[in-house]
């Protein structure tokens, strides 16, 4: 156990930053630290009068909002265990997950709660409205005396709050702080058990290491209810005083690019897919063109070249930023070897919700090229093989970040972590001499090649998604070749007038390009169009397995 506790952070930023705006909805009037801790002190009254003991469950489906964020607080604060759940779930799943979680409270956005049916989940006693802190159900006696004298206690306890009041619940580091879900149905699901220790050491390891100061602004706009957005964009800078802008909607790049633009964010997190999007739409088609590969290969005029493009994207993210940090999904090659050769700031990170998330990082200036970083000091990371270094192998670890385990789920426990207590991550990888994390691909979905050579489909799919045309791909092994599926980007096509009987050729000429780059023994036999997008997971990873014969 480490010494820091996610709760002393929260208190000492409350204190420190009492009167400086914490949490805002984009293009709304934003809440003071001051404000955020009312509106916890008055949830911690509500929970004691209600009987809600610390480890008790309380569970939290909505949008990204700074009314989330704060029962998220309030809930950790108070001792309970927080259960965050995306609001993308289906109602049955979503019903599956809160019974299955037993949790005894539920915060909801009023639309969602509209599409549940509470008597599928008799042990909720109570539902609270996000949207406006309302009361939705009124059927519990003690629980509607406890929402009703709220106010009333708040104002004998505090009738003037200052910093000096605030001290939260003494609940200690090996306790259980959040149930987080990497699954929407009961068969699939699996609640993974985060303890205030794994918060705190990822949110202690990013003050120390992640370039952000007091006061410094940032946008939110990963699913809050998974743990890279939650530790990064939520839990790290509240705990450093920072004034963390949260878009509500599920963003667009382009929306995003805009509130990048207006509040000019100290720190960007992002997920490959928003970057590579820019990658391909705006970069790609201008160092594509003939007459630029002739400059960009010309010494001194490529210089000059690399710094526009640089300094072009820099004012897209708001133009004030020390660092992107990428993480949550694989990184395109392509992508991030221009963006390294160009000079950008980012960083490549690693992470699994087991971790609460984080695995490895190193920042902008010390990263190198294809590596995820180094382990964070909190973790011991290790390849299963008899030589790290070189013999490709499952990357394994042990340490502070470590979840307990599955909820409700011993036989799921055991699968992941060994009777030695190392973590299987699932992730096959090498470790240089430096500890730079080299990830190359996943044990599940790792091919064995015709020439008995190890294939990782995301490595070509990387390739594909590049190409003209594509919206996303996927590559699968039928009768002991490789044949990718494409998802063709429909708007393109029209634009340029493609027909039915012309795809045929398309194809084959994407299917050309793509072998000219990858190695021989990764060649693509074929593609097939894939007519409609494909089912994803809520964190948008592809369900491989329903596209893979048996």
């Amino acid at each position: 156990m480490i010494r820091e506790r996610l709760i002393g952070y929260i208190e000492q930023s409350i204190k420190q930053n009492w009167d400086i705006e914490a949490l805002s909805n984009y293009r709304e009037k934003g809440y003071s630290y001051k404000e955020i801790a009312t509106r916890i002190l008055k949830f911690h009254i509500f929970f004691r009068e209600a009987g809600v003991k610390e480890g008790d469950k309380i569970s939290l489906v909505g949008r990204n909002s700074a009314s989330w964020c704060t029962v998220y607080l309030a809930t950790v604060t108070y001792g309970a265990v927080i259960v965050p759940i995306l609001p993308d779930f289906k109602p049955d799943d979503l019903m599956n997950l809160i019974t299955h979680s037993d949790s005894s409270l539920l915060f909801a956005d009023d639309k969602i709660f509209e599409t549940l049916d509470q008597k599928k989940m008799p042990q909720i006693n109570g539902v609270v409205s996000l949207d406006s802190f309302n009361l939705l159900t009124t059927g519990n006696k003690v629980l509607n005396a406890a929402w009703e004298s709220v106010e009333e206690k708040y104002q004998q306890l505090y009738p003037e709050l200052k910093p000096e009041h605030i001290k939260f619940s003494d609940i200690t580091n090996d306790k259980l702080a959040v149930i987080s879900y990497t699954g929407g149905t009961t068969g699939f699901s699996k609640g993974v058990m985060l303890s205030h220790n794994s918060l705190a050491a990822n949110v202690r390891f990013a003050q120390k290491n992640m370039p952000l100061e007091p006061g410094d602004p940032l946008v939110s706009f990963l699913p809050l209810a998974h743990t890279y957005g939650c530790a990064f964009e939520f839990l790290f800078p509240f705990t450093y005083g920072c004034h963390i802008t949260i878009l509500t909607k599920t963003p667009s790049p382009q929306i995003i690019l805009q509130a990048f633009k207006e509040i000019r964010p100290r720190l960007i997190l992002s997920v490959p897919l928003v970057i590579e999007k820019i990658f391909k739409k705006q970069i790609l088609p201008v160092i594509s063109k003939p007459h630029m590969k002739i400059l960009l290969g010309i010494p001194g005029i490529n210089a000059i070249l690399h710094k526009k493009i640089r300094e072009k994207l820099e004012t897209s993210f708001g133009g004030r930023f020390k660092e992107i940090v990428i993480g949550g999904a694989p990184f395109n090659a392509e992508a991030e070897r221009f963006f390294r050769k160009i000079g950008l700031r980012f960083s490549v990170g690693y992470g699994m919700t087991e971790c609460g998330p984080l695995i490895s990082y190193t920042s902008w200036d010390t990263t190198q090229l294809g590596a995820s970083g180094k382990a964070v000091d909190s973790l011991e990371v290790t390849i299963d093989s008899s030589d790290p270094q070189n013999e490709l192998g499952e990357i394994i670890l042990k340490g502070e970040n470590v979840m307990l385990g599955y909820y409700k789920n011993e036989k799921a426990t055991r699968e992941i972590i060994d009777d030695k207590g190392w973590m299987h991550t699932g992730d096959l990888g090498v470790i240089d001499s430096e500890g730079n994390i080299y990830i190359k691909g996943r044990s599940k979905t790792m091919i064995l090649g015709p020439s008995g050579k190890n294939i990782f489909p995301e490595e070509i799919e990387a390739v594909i998604n590049n190409m003209d045309y594509v919206t996303e791909s996927l590559v699968i092994m039928e009768e002991n070749k490789l044949v990718g599926l494409i998802f063709p980007d429909f708007e393109m096509l029209k634009k340029n007038n493609i027909s039915d009987d012309q795809i045929p050729e398309l194809l084959e000429t994407i299917r050309k390009g793509v072998n000219e780059k990858i190695p021989d023994y990764m060649q693509v036999s074929k593609f097939r169009l894939h007519p409609e997008e494909f089912a994803k997971t809520p964190k948008r990873s592809i369900r491989r397995f329903l596209y893979t014969k048996a």
